[in-house]
């Protein structure tokens, strides 16, 4: 794998010189913190495990720094970016940069989570700074939309990653955590301090790293298992008995769907990983055929 020089790559002086030339101020709205350190983003490319092969998609590069850092490790990198002017400005940097790799940059300009096809070749792997106010949907809505992402590393608030690759038992596991595990194996790969940043936020960052897998097996269909997952947590203090008893139609229900699928109904959902909520919402399913409502 060979990696970008730092005369390749976008410093502190750099990063702020294309931001004036742009007349460009980072905004809370679009939740923009652009990297400064050029280890940072050779970091996440390393981590990522991203090579030759690999058809990146990134979503919000901003002024390109980690766009500068991928391109020459990848086959192709498609940037997803909402702010017209640095959409516009992309490739002019990567052309004055990175003149070689010019022709593997693809830009899409349009706000990630509307985004429901992309240029070919298809996407192998994830690869982005995230903007915190969406980082959890951009997360699950790839997953979801591009099945030939195989792999994701993503840089977010570092409770958002903790979030994320929380395990059952854990306070800060929850509905995050559950779908993100109906697609892959999620873990923490690495935390990030604020100053590595322009302007630097108030939180620190954290690597999460998911390997996509085969999802539970069940009859239950993604849709039915996500809705008993937030169903769950939304009053995650009772049981699961009385919390599931709105989506199943009575605490009954919920009782016997619990039953049904070998959960205690007095468990809590943070107790619970995502094979068991599958079982959850296809004993429920079931319960509801109209054979089954026949007998």
């Amino acid at each position: 794998m060979t990696s970008a020089p730092d005369s390749a790559l976008l410093g502190p002086a750099e990063i702020r010189r294309l931001a004036a030339r742009l007349e460009i101020r980072p905004t809370k709205q679009w939740g923009q913190n652009f990297v400064v350190d050029a280890n940072t983003v050779r970091k996440i490319v390393r981590v990522a495990g991203v090579g030759p092969e690999d058809v990146v998609v990134e979503v919000g590069p901003g002024l390109g720094s980690l766009t500068l850092a991928l391109l020459p490790v990848v086959r192709h990198v498609t940037a997803i970016e909402v702010d017209p002017r640095l959409a516009e400005a992309l490739a002019g940097t990567v052309a004055e940069l990175q003149p070689e790799h010019v022709d593997k940059l693809r830009l899409v300009a349009a706000d990630a989570l509307t985004v429901t096809s992309l240029p070919k070749p298809r996407p192998t792997a994830l690869v982005a700074n995230l903007p915190y106010n969406i980082s959890v949907p951009v997360v699950l809505s790839f997953l979801e939309r591009f099945p030939s992402i195989e792999r994701v590393l993503v840089m977010v608030q570092l409770e958002v990653a903790e979030r994320l690759a929380a395990k059952p038992g854990n306070k800060t596991y929850g509905v995050p955590s559950l779908k993100a595990a109906w697609y892959a194996d999620v873990e923490l790969a690495g935390r990030v301090g604020r100053n590595v940043f322009w302007p630097a936020p108030n939180v620190d960052s954290g690597l999460v790293s998911l390997v996509r897998r085969e999802p539970p097996t069940t009859s239950a269909s993604r849709e039915e298992v996500f809705r008993c997952i937030d169903a769950a947590f939304l009053q995650r203090r009772k049981s699961l008995r009385q919390a599931l008893a709105p989506w199943a139609g009575s605490p009954e229900a919920a009782e016997a769907a619990l039953v049904a699928a070998g959960i205690d109904p007095r468990t809590r959902g943070e107790q619970l990983d995502i094979a068991a909520f599958a079982r959850i919402a296809e004993a429920r399913a079931a319960a509801t055929r109209p054979e089954a409502r026949i007998r």
